[in-house]
């Protein structure tokens, strides 16, 4: 019919709906189960929607169901037969079959139609590409009765379905009637220039089409041109009528598709008597009901379906749609009334409120478990565990503590508030409870607990649902009336005799004449998914915790340490999640069948220090994810009071600090010692050769406490000093004994004795230096206030000197000898290598004083190559190992420049630049008056044919009489040189600079604020250069730039928010302008467009309201705020068009210059585009490129192959 329909506008409907109606999967999930609608959708394979919204359609019509479930095996055949040769197999009624039955009796969210596709003949790609339904219902109709010939069903589309329209033509004449019977399936109806179905039905039945004048018709009785009438009457009504609006239509102006989006209203129900030819029948035999809608989303040329469906033989759960469904209008009232009265207070700060405050705001008035902690971020912006948890644990004991308030439903995945329990309508069914008329058994129980369940509060009756691809939800008869119009509409409409009665036994019940095979079929398939499901949720479920045994640990610094290096990882152990605490303290008994006593179940969790300890699980009738258990979760077994005769203290408060204690080293080795079974080992400040150091030791303590009491479990006496690394150093120094020079430590005050290592803000891997008050008396420790300074020898890296004995060649490698001897603190060992490109590897070294210029530097690295002369200079390696910033100051020193020990220098040809100089080029602009130039005054911008009119005003603004520029525009332009300047430079002193050019020698410039400086930016005048003493780095200029310079005629020193704008007064009468005077708006007060209308008539003497103004400028939004700012972004040499609209009748601003110009764009625009399509199609020349148009694929023709049955 039309194609391919949805190609253009993918991304706005079909895109989205598809996706959402897509179920996507991972690994081996299993599909979901029915909403709680109960009705299933249908999955979309990627353009299919089409298909699924027509196939529900024939699903919800009862009577076309029955008719295709009549047809047994022994017509159709068996699908497990479709590969043998000469079986007479009908595979399309075949696999609908099996997918109405699905879809009526499987427990799954979607249904598949890859199987029926496949009967089609469809291969992969079919299922991308989209088609028009109502092409569809034609096709697939053709389809069956092709497959179901020489069987009891080969007929029943054409009973269903068929009808029959009579076409007469009267003579006016002699009165003969002429007709002509015509068969439908569907009637078209038109949509253009109609307002509703009615009327396209009474234009095509009722109202009269004359043959006269110059069209007459020839009478077969009178042989001659005559004036007759023609009309057209329904003589066979069908028991189903199907009407396809012609939505679609074509523009023979503009040669394109477009969609009718008016609106186009249709009634529930409806009449055929005034437009059938027999009218003498009951009323009934005319009355139609609708209970179908297809509904189209997007344009012409892309798009998604849906269908509204009245559930006929109410097989679905109907619910009121939830609150954000409902008008705007009727939600903001009913917000208004009851937000005091339904919406607590929110205490961010508190938990309590926060949870009470979400639960009870959801429409269900419950939360999902797994979803609370997603809305407690949304609402508050953080996490229960960056916010609660530590004072509250997890949010899971949290709400078991409040059982008072909080209480779980729907088999425990669902929190509710005691004090507003959700209803029966509103509590979503868990898996268990959701109705079971889709095939599968209930339990006596479920249907005693149904019985005293109140009914849902709805109408009686069948009800409407929305069936989005895989998505049902339940809509209301009145959102019907929204697809009267727009761009989402009705695009199909199915209708149904009333006199069609539904037998009781059909009503609730989806295996109604469904054939015993397949109720067996799907049987079978909700056990199989009952079974997936099951081992699904258990692999979901099940949890990992580690099990750390009380026998394998003691009591060390603070932490549990593992006495075993091999069960320091503890015991694995895989648990349902599921089960509660006591099933988990269970199991561990069976595993451990020699533990004696009581055993506590405690959340541990290992930190640097060790093993701690927080809360222990003493409820054992909660389930491990609502005591907030989780994957990799650590578990500590043990009495709950003791580990090897140590009492354990537990919680975030006393959790253990990893702390480095450094000590004073004065031995004469370097060996690790062991003191009290902790191994020691020295720091890079002790020697081989037996020099003084700082010697660490790793040691844990609990976080509550003090630091004297830290002090005596080091066992120090009370008169030894604890210092803490001093924070004030640059990133990077070295740290506590690292050596290199010297380093600083903070002395703690007697008062901070008695104070906790939290409190003292004391972390893991902090340094902490023990002193004894005779240690000031070594060189290496000295006291100043409260700060000591540890000096140690320099870390500087080892020299290895290597003696070979004379005669080299000939001695043997055993007479070499190598010694390491430390390097003085001022040498510095460096690579380097000559060129432009850093060659890894191939670097050569040097040594050097740290207290050398680079100059020295440079001078030394050229020596060891063998290179001279003065066009050389050095530049350091950056992040990325590559070359960067030159060393620009050559006679720093290398210790100013902070160049280490092993960095890397490139010797680079070529002299320094000059340091923070920039090269501009300078551009002199030609006054036009001194050129013929039109340009100038006659603007064919193609923008000029989207301005808009802006109202302006207020004042204050001062004029000049300086030749008028046109930014944005191509200005005539003639190059004067290059100036080179620092960028510390003032733009006065750019100015005298430029004036000393050969090229301006001839230019009377009294002083420097009689020139204007602007900004190019490709040929084009950017900005005006202000602020005569700014220096250029602050102007942000660059090296590189063009500038431009312009003679004044008076002296100008724009501010930051003065705006120079080129100003065009209309001729009254004619379609041109005045030249074009310069204004200067002072838009630093108000910035609106009301004060540049003001400044404006100031300008030409005239009354605000007089003027009609118009902005150069790409179509704007009115009524902006600021015109400096978005959407109209005013500049320098923006071009303002005025009308006075005294003298002036026309309110346009377009000239004849103007439309020329836009037609020559537009003649240029189609060049390129048939240009484009030429190369693309010869293959020949650059392809030009003709802007973001999207392709569209070749349309494909719609088909469905059948086999021969006759």
């Amino acid at each position: 019919m039309f194609g391919n329909l949805f190609e253009e506008d993918e991304e706005e409907g079909f895109a989205s709906a598809s996706s959402r109606g897509r179920v996507t999967k991972g690994g081996d999930e299993p599909p979901a189960p029915r909403g709680r609608s109960n009705l299933c959708g249908i999955k979309n394979q990627g353009g299919t929607c089409y298909l699924n919204s027509l196939l529900q359609t024939l699903l919800f019509t009862p009577e076309f169901r029955e008719e295709l479930f009549s047809l047994g095996p022994e017509e159709l055949g068996c699908l497990e037969d479709k590969e043998k040769p000469g079986a007479k197999v009908r595979v399309i009624p075949l696999e609908l079959q099996r997918l109405f039955a699905s879809l009526l009796l499987v427990d799954q969210q979607s249904a598949s139609t890859a199987n029926l596709t496949d009967s089609f003949g469809w291969n992969s790609s079919e299922g991308t590409n989209q088609h028009d339904v109502q092409e569809l219902n034609r096709i697939l109709f053709s389809a069956l009765e092709h497959s179901l010939v020489d069987t009891s069903g080969s007929s029943f589309i054409h009973r269903l379905y068929h009808g029959t329209i009579v076409n007469s033509i009267v003579c006016k004449e002699c009165g003969n009637v002429s007709q002509r019977q015509e068969d439908f399936l569907d009637l078209t109806v038109c949509v253009c220039g109609m307002s509703s179905l009615e009327d396209a039905l009474w234009s095509m039945f009722v109202d009269e089409e004359l043959f006269e004048g110059n069209n007459l018709y020839r009478c077969a009785q009178c042989d001659r041109l005559v004036t007759a009438a023609k009309s057209a009457k329904l003589k066979k009504l069908p028991p189903f009528m199907t009407m396809s609006l012609l939505r679609f239509s074509f523009d023979f102006a503009k040669c394109e598709r477009y969609k009718e989006t008016g609106r186009y209203s249709f009634p529930f129900t409806i009449n055929l008597q005034p437009f059938c030819e027999q009218t003498d029948g009951e009323d009934s035999d005319y009355s139609y009901e609708l209970f179908s809608v297809i509904i189209h989303k997007g344009g012409c040329y892309g798009g998604h379906y849906h269908v509204y469906i009245r559930d006929i033989d109410q097989l679905g759960q109907w619910e009121p749609p939830e609150e954000e469904c409902k008008p705007k209008t009727q939600k903001k009232v009913k917000e208004e009334v009851k937000t005091e009265a339904c919406e607590p207070q929110l205490q961010e700060d508190d938990p309590l409120s926060v949870l009470t405050a979400i639960i009870s705001q959801e429409p269900s008035k419950s939360v999902l478990l797994d979803q609370l902690g997603q809305k407690l971020m949304d609402k508050i912006g953080s996490s229960w565990s960056k916010k609660f948890r530590k004072h509250y644990g997890p949010i899971g004991k949290f709400l078991q503590s409040h059982s008072d308030v909080f209480m779980l439903v729907s088999s425990g995945t669902r929190v509710a508030l005691k004090a507003n329990p959700p209803s029966p309508v509103t509590e979503p069914t868990s898996q268990a409870e959701q109705p079971t008329n889709h095939g599968m058994t209930s339990t006596p129980s479920d249907a005693a607990a149904a019985e005293h369940q109140p009914e849902p509060e709805q109408e009686q009756g069948s009800h409407w649902f929305d069936l989005n691809d895989s998505t049902v939800t339940s809509i209301r008869e009145s959102d019907i009336e929204k697809q009267f119009q727009g761009k989402e509409s009705a695009y199909m409409l199915f209708y149904r005799k009333t006199q069609l009665h539904r037998p009781s036994e059909a009503l609730k019940n989806p295996q109604y004449k469904v054939p015993l095979q397949l109720i067996q079929m799907a049987q079978e398939e909700n056990i199989k998914l009952q079974h997936m499901r099951e081992k699904f949720e258990a692999t979901n479920n099940t949890v990992e915790l580690r099990l750390h045994l009380a026998p394998s640990y003691r009591l060390e610094n603070g932490a549990l340490q593992s006495i075993s290096k091999e069960q320091n990882g503890g015991t694995a152990l895989s648990f349902d999640r599921r089960k509660t605490v006591g099933d988990l303290r269970l199991a561990i008994y069976q595993m451990q069948e020699l533990w004696e006593g009581d055993m506590a179940l405690t959340v541990a969790k290992s930190l640097p220090a060790g093993l701690h300890l927080y809360n222990t699980l003493t409820d054992d009738g909660v389930s491990l994810y609502s005591a907030g258990i989780h994957t990799n979760s650590d578990l500590f077994v043990w009495n709950g009071r003791e580990v090897c005769g140590a009492t354990v203290l537990t919680g975030a408060e006393w959790e253990p600090v990893l702390l480095t204690v450094v000590r004073p080293f004065l031995g004469e080795d370097g060996n690790l010692e062991m003191e009290d079974g902790v191994e020691r080992e020295e720091g890079r400040g002790e020697f081989e050769n037996g020099g003084p150091g700082l010697k660490r030791e790793a040691r844990g303590f609990a976080g509550a406490a003090t630091l004297g009491e830290v002090r005596e479990a080091l066992g120090e006496p009370k008169e030894s000093l604890l210092c803490q690394e001093h924070k004030g150093g640059k990133k990077g120094e070295h740290g506590a004994g690292e050596g290199g020079g010297a380093s600083g430590w903070r002395l703690f005050p007697p008062t901070d004795m008695q104070r906790t290592l939290k409190e003292l803000s004391l972390k893991d891997g902090d340094a902490l230096l023990v002193l004894e008050p005779q240690s000031f008396d070594s060189s290496m420790f000295a006291l100043n206030g409260d700060v000591v300074t540890v000096t140690t020898p320099s870390d500087c890296r080892w020299l290895q000197v290597e003696f070979q004995p004379l005669g080299g060649e000939g001695e043997k490698e055993e007479e070499r000898r190598k010694i390491k001897v430390p390097a003085t603190g001022n040498m510095l060992f460096l690579n380097f290598s000559v060129g432009t490109a850093h060659s890894a590897g191939l670097e050569m070294n040097i040594i050097v004083e740290s207290t050398c210029t680079v100059k020295e530097c440079l001078k030394s690295m050229l020596d060891a190559v063998g290179l001279d002369g003065t066009c050389w200079h050095l530049r350091r390696l950056d992040w990325c190992e590559e070359v960067g910033e030159p060393l620009m100051d050559e006679d720093a020193s290398l210790t100013e420049l902070k160049i280490s020990n092993g960095e890397t220098l490139i010797i680079t040809e070529g002299q320094l630049p000059p340091k923070g100089f920039l090269k501009l080029s300078v551009w002199l602009y030609l006054d036009p008056r001194n050129n013929s130039m039109e340009s100038d005054y006659n603007h064919t911008d193609s923008s000029r044919a989207e301005e808009e009119m802006l109202e302006a005003a207020s004042a204050g603004e001062t004029h000049s009489n300086s030749p008028p520029l046109c930014a944005g525009s191509m200005a005539e332009l003639r190059s004067v040189g290059q100036v080179e300047i620092s960028d510390e430079a003032t733009l006065e002193d750019l100015k005298t600079q430029v004036l000393t050019l050969p090229a301006l020698q001839d230019v009377c410039v009294p002083t420097s604020a009689f020139m204007r400086v602007w900004l190019l930016e490709g040929r084009r005048l950017a900005r005006i250069l202000r602020g005569q003493q700014l220096t250029l780095r602050k102007l942000k200029l660059t090296s590189g730039a063009d500038l431009c310079v312009q003679q004044l005629l008076k002296e100008e020193d724009l501010g930051p928010k003065e705006v120079l704008l080129n100003v065009k007064m209309g001729i009254p009468g004619e379609r041109c302008y005045y030249p074009a005077e310069e204004l200067v708006w002072d838009a630093s007060h108000d910035s609106s467009p009301r004060s540049l209308r003001t400044c404006l008539a100031a300008l030409y003497g005239l009354s605000p309201d007089s003027l009609l103004q118009q902005v150069s400028k790409k179509k704007k939004k009115k009524k902006a705020e600021s015109l400096l700012g978005a959407p109209f972004h005013l500049k320098d040499g923006d071009t303002i068009g005025i009308k006075n609209l005294l003298i002036d009748s026309n309110r346009g601003f377009v000239t004849l210059e103007d439309e020329q110009g836009q037609q020559r764009l537009r003649e240029q625009a189609e060049q390129r585009r048939k240009g484009g399509q030429d190369a693309g199609s010869d293959g020949v020349g650059p392809r030009k490129k003709t802007g973001p148009t999207k392709s569209r694929k070749p349309e494909v023709a719609l088909s469905i192959n059948v086999g021969v049955f006759r």
